[in-house]
């Protein structure tokens, strides 16, 4: 076994990828070290060169950071597809999301709202404006700090609807998760995986990314709620 390959990525990631890095040291007998914070300042802790050998965050984020010449050109590759869900504390009853109209009811019905910093948080903040509700309903709006869930937020009550990546959803104690968004007003976010330019062992980066984006990981993505690329 060499040096251990490091990986920084987004909460949304962190569950799947920690079955995945166990899975692929048991395959390859290569180990891989994955430290999950917020997306943002994943983001900025590769802009500013820390030394990871492997990024996986949003594609969007992911592209700014190939631009931004931090990553190996050519070396990224999609690895999973993620949807939007809903979520309310353990047992409370589930409110209608059936449609979008039906969605929107039911944030302005209820006595809070919780949305992530990430993808599905900027979706939420363009909806209210769309749905032009985002005035009305400002006073009830929480916003999750960075690497926070927003299931924890409603697993202790701080929140009545939660919004977030299914994948940061549905194994958190506490929460129970209502739904997908409807198709009519869903995102599907995909994340990538890319080499980040300061790995001093680039080779073996670049075969656990290609494992990520493999066949041979799709039944664990799908495990948790995340579909292959």
């Amino acid at each position: 076994m060499g040096q251990t390959v490091t990986v920084i990525s987004s909460m949304a990631t962190r569950n799947v990828l920690a079955d995945l890095t166990e899975r692929y040291a048991q395959d390859s007998r290569q180990s891989v070290s994955v430290e999950s914070v917020g997306g943002v300042d994943a983001a900025r802790r590769v802009m500013n060169g820390e030394p990871f050998d492997v990024v996986v965050l949003a594609a969007d984020a992911i592209d700014r950071l190939a631009a931004a010449g931090r990553i190996v050109a050519g070396s990224q590759r999609e690895i999973a597809r993620s949807h939007v869900a809903i979520a309310v504390g353990a047992g409370a009853a589930h409110p209608d999301i059936s449609t979008g109209p039906a969605v929107r009811s039911a944030i302005l019905a209820a006595r809070s709202i919780g949305y992530s910093t990430g993808p599905s948080g900027s979706h939420l903040l363009r909806l209210f404006e769309r749905w032009g509700i985002a005035g009305a309903i400002a006073p009830r709006v929480v916003q999750a700090s960075p690497g926070v869930p927003v299931g924890s937020l409603v697993a202790s009550g701080e929140v009545q609807l939660g919004f977030q990546q299914l994948s940061e959803l549905m194994h958190l104690p506490g929460v129970d998760v209502v739904g997908i968004l409807p198709s009519d007003i869903q995102v599907v976010t995909a994340f990538s995986a890319a080499v980040c330019v300061a790995s001093t062992q680039a080779a073996q980066a670049q075969a656990f990314v290609s494992f990520l984006a493999s066949p041979l990981a799709a039944s664990v993505k799908l495990v948790h709620g995340m579909g292959p690329a």
